[in-house]
């Protein structure tokens, strides 16, 4: 039997992927069936089954390129990091990557993390890949944090990390209010970042 061409065989599994991410965002991962992609996909199950064991599987490869998809908005920044000098619209660009090409204004990217992060919950190893992406936009943000502090744009007696996991949360909330509301207006919360972070800290009572 002749052997397929590597990029034929590529081409079929981004098919496979594609249709599922659809039905996924569609229904979720688990009211999704084996059933579902295959139509969706418009192929059949043995052609699936080549590539893919289980709708597990499936479900950890869409799951793998979203996380990717998410670091990937961080690595560009980071590699362009040294190349000027801090100041606040580094941080609060390098929090809106999200907000920019893989990610930038797309519903169902937003709606498909969600889907991820939940789907943590039941799945030890996507929970420990999840962490590890999130570990390493941290360490990029926190570094520009205190860079920053170095400066005295930002308070230095609070831990640069510190800083970090609050932005950090507040890209889980911007893409969780895109998902759900089916929009989130970048240019607000950039204003709203830039006033929060170059508001005097009060003093401790």
């Amino acid at each position: 039997m002749a052997r397929m061409p590597k990029e034929h065989l590529e081409a079929r599994r981004r098919q496979i992927l594609d249709a599922a991410r659809r039905r996924f965002i569609r229904n979720g991962f688990h009211a999704t069936s084996m059933q579902d992609v295959l139509t969706e996909a418009e192929l059949s199950a043995g052609a699936v089954y080549r590539y893919f064991k289980s709708k597990d599987d499936i479900i950890a490869a869409t799951a793998a390129e979203a996380l990717a998809e998410l670091a990937s908005a961080f690595e560009a920044d980071e590699a362009d990091d040294g190349a000027r000098p801090p100041d606040l619209d580094n941080i609060v660009d390098l929090v809106l990557a999200v907000d920019r090409p893989p990610l930038s204004g797309s519903l169902e990217s937003a709606q498909f993390l969600v889907q991820v992060w939940a789907e943590a919950l039941r799945s030890p190893s996507l929970r420990t890949k999840l962490k590890e992406v999130m570990a390493e936009a941290r360490g990029v943000v926190g570094g520009l944090v205190a860079r920053h502090q170095q400066r005295g744009l930002l308070p230095a007696d609070v831990p640069a990390e510190h800083v970090a996991d609050v932005l950090m949360a507040l890209v889980d909330g911007f893409l969780v209010r895109r998902a759900v509301y089916g929009h989130a207006d970048s240019t607000a919360f950039r204003n709203g970042m830039r006033a929060l972070m170059s508001a005097p800290a009060q003093a401790t009572q």
